[in-house]
Order: structure tokens, then C-alpha cells, then sequence
């Protein structure tokens, strides 16, 4: 899309008639779902051997790409400017479709799924609590998404659950939440989190399994070399090797805010300017193993879930040099006064 706008302005330049200049194309889903279906016999002739959401997944994500792009431009978009959309390698990028239509269901012995064009797949744990809401009518399928990820193919669903109303077991309970890198979170009851920093403790490994990585032939994009097949091995040694910590911190987070949503009616969160806070190159891997983001993430929608309220303090607020026991405002706080 691109070199089409860049060619159509070198045109106009130059005084070209317009039925010599490049047709532009909408970047609207529909607008590009239209072009595709029109260049497809041509540009793939194997189309037709592959499900048509590969294409559509690939338009959308196109879409959403253009459109940020253009926001950003405009200023409408918070935060750091969106660039143009760049070409997804076939190698390099995590592959992914996701299935809107066709047969997507849960087999009846919640060990088996279906998914158009791919058929019956066996899964590795059981798809009881989904089949459960699904057969009791509280919660319709809506699309389903195939990613590979740490050398793992993956299938999530994109579900319309109905919830009952819930109650937290103290609904009157205000807490206050101070996320950190010593404790990943001291609560105002005085109760403190320990912080597992799982990336510090699978660093040896990384770097052991970086260091095999190194040593093989991998992939030369000057000379078009493919990567050999122990780079191969190797590179998924190391993919599994950070999923595990992705996952053990996913784990651990949820596993925290679940707790603190059940129990408190009200939980108040600091609003972190954790973008600043990653540019410091001395904590920038510590902050970032801790995910104070994602804390903040999953409290905003729990609290929906469990009846309860989440309040966010001013980033200016003087939380941390405020006494909890009289109240007095310390001017000046180091940074190893707790």
C-alpha cells in the first residue's frame, strides 16, 4: 500500500493523466477484503487449499494496523506515535488465524475440539469448565484462535458469558495496593507480597541456552541462508524457556488479584508512569519482570466481575512519603527508606 501511495504522489508530480496513475485502495476491512477477493486468482492461485480466515486474519490485522497509524498521525492516540504497518515474516512472526465461522465447538469428552478446515484436534488439558457454561447456555462461542507460542500450538476462545452478580466477602473492606520490584505489592493492612522475579532466577538458563543458540548456523538474510535444523532446535529451547517464565508470572499475578478482588470491596492503585520507569537502565528488567501494568490490568476488570470498585490515585500523589500512622508528608523520601 505503501509503494502504491508513493508512486500515485511521483505522478501527480510529474502531471500524469489519471487514468495512468495507480488506483488507491480503502484501508477499511471490507474495503480490503474486496480488493483481495478481486486480485486472489491471480496473486494466490492456491487459495482455495487453505481456510479463507487465514486471509481474513491477515486483513484485519491490516486494518487495525492502517487505522492506528492514521490516528496517531492526527494525535489522536495516546502515548508512543504508531508506526506504518511493517511485512510479517513467515519465520520470524508468531503465527496465528482466528476462526469466526464454520463448526467451532467442544466435543462432548472435553478432550476434543473442532475447528473449521482442521477438523477434530485432541487437546492437552480438559476443556471441562468452558464445555460446562457452554451446555448450561451461559456462554456462546464466538471465535477461536490457533497461536503457536513457546513451541506449543495454543486454541483460545473469544466467549459472551453471562455473570451472576457477585458479592466480595467484605464489601465495606478498602484496601490500598503499593506495587514494588523488593515486594511485588505491601497492601495498607500491612500484609507484603514477596516478589519471585522469576526472570532472575531463569537467567543462568537464558543465558546458557543463548550461548548454544549462538554457536549454530542460523539465518542470513544477506545471503538468503535458511537457518539449519540444531538453530532450529536450539531457538525452541530458548522459546520455551522464556514462555515458562511468561507463564509463571502470568500465573502468579492472577493468582494475586483474584484473591484481592474476592475479598476487598474497594482497592485503590497508584497511576504508575511505568514507560518512564523502563528507561531506567538499572531497573528497567526488574520493573518489567515485576508487571506492574498488567497488576493494574487485571484488577480493572476483576473488580467488574466480583461486584467491587477499583480507585486509582493521582500520579502526583505523595502516597509513598505519606505516614500511615499520623499522616505527615516527608519533603524529601530515598529511595531505600521503605
Amino acid at each position: 500500500v505503501s509503494d502504491c501511495l508513493a508512486t500515485r504522489t511521483a505522478e501527480r508530480s510529474y502531471g500524469l493523466p489519471d487514468e495512468l496513475l495507480t488506483p488507491s485502495l480503502p484501508w477499511s476491512l471490507a474495503g480490503l477484503r474486496k480488493a483481495w477477493n478481486a486480485a486472489k486468482a491471480d496473486a494466490a492461485p492456491w487459495w482455495g487449499e487453505v481456510s479463507k480466515e487465514a486471509f481474513n486474519t491477515g486483513l484485519d490485522a491490516l486494518a487495525r494496523g492502517l487505522k492506528n497509524w492514521a490516528v496517531s498521525r492526527q494525535g489522536g492516540q495516546a502515548g508512543r506515535p504508531v508506526g506504518f504497518p511493517r511485512f510479517k515474516s513467515r519465520r520470524r512472526g508468531t503465527p496465528s488465524v482466528r476462526f469466526t465461522t464454520g463448526a467451532i465447538r467442544v466435543e462432548p469428552d472435553r478432550r476434543h475440539v473442532v475447528l473449521p478446515r482442521l477438523g477434530r484436534l485432541k487437546l492437552h488439558e480438559s476443556a471441562r469448565k468452558l464445555a460446562r457454561r457452554v451446555e448450561g447456555g451461559t456462554a456462546r462461542i464466538m471465535s477461536a484462535t490457533v497461536r503457536r507460542d513457546g513451541g506449543r500450538w495454543h486454541v483460545s476462545f473469544t466467549v459472551e458469558v453471562q455473570r451472576a452478580e457477585r458479592q466480595p466477602a467484605r464489601p465495606a473492606s478498602v484496601v490500598g495496593v503499593d506495587v514494588g520490584i523488593t515486594h511485588l505489592a505491601v497492601l495498607s493492612t500491612g500484609e507484603r507480597v514477596d516478589n519471585p522475579r522469576h526472570l532472575v532466577a531463569a537467567q543462568a538458563r537464558l543465558r546458557a541456552l543463548g550461548r548454544v543458540l549462538s554457536r549454530k548456523s542460523g539465518p542470513d538474510r544477506r545471503t538468503g541462508c535458511r537457518p539449519s535444523n540444531r538453530w532450529q532446535r536450539a531457538s525452541d529451547r530458548l522459546g520455551r524457556a522464556h514462555a515458562r517464565v511468561a507463564n509463571l508470572r502470568r500465573d502468579g499475578l492472577h493468582k494475586l488479584t483474584t484473591r484481592l478482588t474476592r475479598e476487598h470491596g474497594t482497592i485503590v492503585v497508584e497511576d504508575l508512569n511505568v514507560a518512564g520507569m523502563l528507561r531506567n537502565r538499572r531497573l528497567a528488567r526488574h520493573i518489567a519482570d515485576a508487571g506492574f501494568a498488567e497488576i493494574r490490568r487485571q484488577l480493572a476488570y476483576k473488580t467488574g466481575w466480583n461486584g467491587g470498585r477499583l480507585l486509582v490515585a493521582d500520579r502526583w500523589y505523595p502516597s509513598s512519603k505519606t505516614c500511615s500512622g499520623c499522616g505527615a508528608v516527608k519533603a524529601k523520601l530515598a529511595l531505600h527508606e521503605r
